[in-house]
This record gives structure tokens, C-alpha cells and sequence, in this order.
């Protein structure tokens, strides 16, 4: 003989009649005005298996009709969204957050000891303010670097679209624009993130979105500390307009002494030195990729200070914080620097030889006027190439020394040379 729901009080009193579900800012997506239907005793939870409150809603234009999947006692015993079940502070899966604050909470997986657990959590969530979560979440440290880095900070409004028409893939949807579902091709059915449980995520055990997230902490790049014990300085980049000495201070006085604090405006970074290195490492992890002064992200790094810089000066192929930059490809190399010139000596502007006397042009002067010219072969004699009163040669372009520098103009034997000078006489 079944009984009635009256009848049976001790296991309804277990069960959860809630007003309003606990949900992450994504699930219950951007519209302020949403209309949401309330189900006492829908359904029963995913985890613990007892019955409890079901709300449905839509979050917003063209999106799936969402619901609450889990009851709220066990929300709250990990701090959850009751239908993504990401965490609610951090918006990441459960294995993420403790991997991340280096907590294990096992729960109890056997329906007695479940039963006895979930008891046992209600007592001591009826006995705290609601403010903090319970369990060894509540004892766990307050944040992480690894979380704040990894944490989203924006709702994820793509979540909530519909699932792909299976129709549609097989090409048999009928229904065109009007189908409520997307019209997508389907992700690789081996691809890990395609098989997903609840249970898992719950539990924090195969969770195929924590592996890849904890995939992509284990490559962000980090901020080591150099090995130079005496550096004790930090480089702030990207201060612009806004952040002044004074933002710094108050933002890193909190790791330590701080020495001096250097701003450059031109580059818009400044060079905060500490009394100690233990301040500097502990400022310099604590504000590596996080930190934001006046509404613009800084970049932190180690460095060393204004005056250390200025004096020692930047090496070849070295930047301002030390380390090495690679050469680019393409670009000529660096000039050679010009020979020293002796004040002394005497200016050589032609580039001649000094060994060498200039050499003697002989120049006939015309005939005065009303006297026709000498014909060819009679006019005045003039020196043979190959003669001893002959002008030196200059040697050819491959037998001159480096640095000597000929040009033709210069060669009082190139052709036309002596017609030049003849005319020039001659106007």
C-alpha cells in the first residue's frame, strides 16, 4: 500500500522549499527583467538525491530555457552555481578552486554516509551568518594567485545558447530561421570537453574543463626573482597620465620599506626600490599580471634602479631590464667609426696621393686675335706619355690604398680634360 506525502514526515522534512535559486550571474544572464516558474518538490537532486524546489527560466533573447539542478544545501556546502555548478566567486569548476587553494574535501558518495554528511552540513550552515561558505572551503586561505589569474571576471552570456538541431545536421530541419535551436556544425565528438558529467564536476574528479584550465595555469608565464641578491627594484610600466607617486605608494607600501620611488614621464614608467629583498619579491609576486591603479593594468618586472641604469648604461643587444634581445634579421650592421684625422696635417679635400707631385698641365694659351691657330702637329710641344717630364700616372682603382678616393673629375688626364681648360682661357 503506497503512502501519501502526508503520512510521510520524516522524509519531508528533509525536503527544500526555497523562494529564490542560487545562480552565477551567467546562468541568470543579462535581461533585469526575467520571468521565472517555480516548482515545489520538481525534482530531485543530482547529488543528493532528495527532493527540492526546481525554478526555470530563460536568460535571455534566443537562448535554452535553463533550470536549477542541484538543492541549495548542497550549493552552499561547495559554494556553486545550482545549475552550472562553476564556483560563485571565481567562476571556475570546482577542481579548479581547490587545486588552487590546496584544499581536499571529500564528500561521501554512499547514500548513508551522504545522508549523515548532509546533515551534518545543514547543522552548520543553520548555525553561520550565510556569508561564508562552510566545510573545509570555509578554513581554505582567502585567494590564490593561480585563481585571480585564471578567475573570469565578466559573465560568459555564450553558455546559455541553444544546443545544436540534431536535425539540422543530418539535413533534415524543416523549420529554417524559426528553429530555437542553433544551426552549427557540431564539435569533434573525441575532442575531451565533449563529454561532460555533473557529477564529476561536482565532485572535482575528471573534469575535462578543470584539466584544461589547469593546463593553461601550469604555461602562464611567471615573474622570477633574478639572482642578483642586491636588486632590490621594481619596473612599473604603463603608468600614463593618471597614476602618480603617490598611487604607487599607497598600493606597495603594504609589501614593505619602500627607499625611493622614480617616475620617468616620457616612458611612463617609474622604479620603486625597496629597503629589503624579501619586500621586493613579496610586492613583485603579489602584483605580477593583477595589478590595476586608476583603471589601467600595470606592468610589473624586476629592473634595476634610475641612477644604476644611467651609470652603467645599456649594452649591445641587452634592454633595460637585462635581458638579452635577439638580433632582427634583415637590418645592415652597425657603421664603422671614422678614421682619426690629425689637426695637423694638412687638409686633403681631392683625396690625392701626398707621395705624389701634382701634376703639371701644360695649357697652350690662344693665338692673339687677327692670328689663325697653328695647324696640327706644329703647335707647342707637348710632354709624351711615357716621357721622364711626364706627369705621374694615377694608379689604377684595384692598386690604390684604402681610404684613397678617386673620382674621374679629378684626373687632370681623363678626356676632354685639356680642351676644358682651353676654353675656360679661352672666355
Amino acid at each position: 500500500m503506497a503512502t501519501s506525502l502526508g503520512s510521510n514526515t520524516y522524509n519531508r522534512q528533509n525536503w527544500e522549499d526555497a523562494d529564490f535559486p542560487i545562480l552565477c550571474q551567467t546562468c541568470l544572464g543579462e535581461n533585469p527583467y526575467i520571468r521565472m516558474t517555480k516548482e515545489k518538490y520538481g525534482k530531485e537532486c543530482k547529488i543528493c538525491a532528495r527532493p527540492f524546489t526546481v525554478f526555470r527560466w530563460c536568460p535571455g533573447t534566443r537562448m535554452r530555457f535553463k533550470k536549477t539542478e542541484v538543492c541549495q544545501t548542497c550549493s552552499k556546502m561547495k559554494n556553486v552555481c545550482q545549475t552550472c555548478l562553476l564556483d560563485l566567486e571565481y567562476g571556475l569548476p570546482i577542481q579548479v578552486r581547490d587545486t588552487g587553494l590546496a584544499i581536499k574535501d571529500e564528500v561521501p558518495k554512499s547514500d548513508v554516509n551522504k545522508e549523515y554528511y548532509t546533515q551534518n552540513m545543514e547543522r552548520e550552515i543553520a548555525n553561520s551568518d550565510g556569508t561564508r561558505p562552510v566545510g573545509q572551503l570555509g578554513k581554505a586561505p582567502s585567494s590564490s594567485d593561480m585563481l585571480l589569474k585564471l578567475a573570469r571576471t565578466t559573465p560568459y552570456y555564450k553558455r546559455n545558447r541553444p544546443h545544436i538541431c540534431s536535425f539540422w545536421v543530418k539535413g533534415e530541419c524543416k523549420r529554417g530561421e524559426e528553429c530555437p535551436y542553433r544551426h552549427e556544425k557540431p564539435t569533434d565528438p573525441d575532442d575531451p570537453l565533449a563529454d561532460q558529467n555533473i557529477k564529476d564536476r561536482y565532485y572535482g574528479i575528471n573534469d575535462p574543463v578543470a584539466d584544461k584550465l589547469l593546463k593553461r595555469a601550469s604555461t602562464m608565464p611567471r615573474l622570477d626573482p633574478p639572482e642578483d641578491k642586491s636588486i632590490t627594484t621594481l619596473y612599473i610600466g604603463g603608468l600614463g597620465d593618471t597614476v602618480t607617486d603617490g598611487d604607487l605608494k599607497s598600493h606597495f607600501y603594504q609589501f614593505g620599506e619602500i627607499r625611493t620611488i622614480t617616475i620617468v614621464q616620457r616612458q611612463q614608467c617609474a622604479f620603486i626600490q625597496f629597503a629589503t629583498r624579501q619586500a621586493a619579491e613579496m610586492a613583485a609576486e603579489k602584483s605580477f599580471n593583477k595589478l590595476i591603479i586608476n583603471g589601467r593594468r600595470l606592468t610589473v618586472k624586476w629592473g634595476r634602479s634610475q641612477a644604476a641604469r644611467g651609470k652603467e648604461g645599456i649594452k649591445d643587444g641587452v634592454s633595460e631590464m637585462g635581458t638579452r634581445l635577439d638580433p632582427v634579421p634583415g637590418l645592415p650592421g652597425a657603421l664603422p667609426p671614422p678614421p682619426a684625422m690629425d689637426e695637423e696635417a694638412p687638409a686633403n679635400y681631392f683625396n690625392l696621393d701626398p707621395s705624389t707631385s701634382p701634376a703639371v698641365m701644360n695649357i697652350a694659351l690662344p693665338p692673339p686675335p687677327g692670328i689663325n691657330p697653328p695647324p696640327p702637329g706644329f703647335g707647342p710641344p707637348m710632354f709624351h706619355p711615357m716621357g721622364p717630364m711626364a706627369p705621374p700616372m694615377p694608379p689604377p682603382m684595384s692598386m690604390r690604398p684604402p681610404g684613397q678616393i678617386h673620382y674621374p673629375s679629378q684626373d687632370p688626364q681623363r678626356m676632354g680634360a685639356h680642351a676644358a681648360h682651353g676654353s675656360r682661357h679661352g672666355d
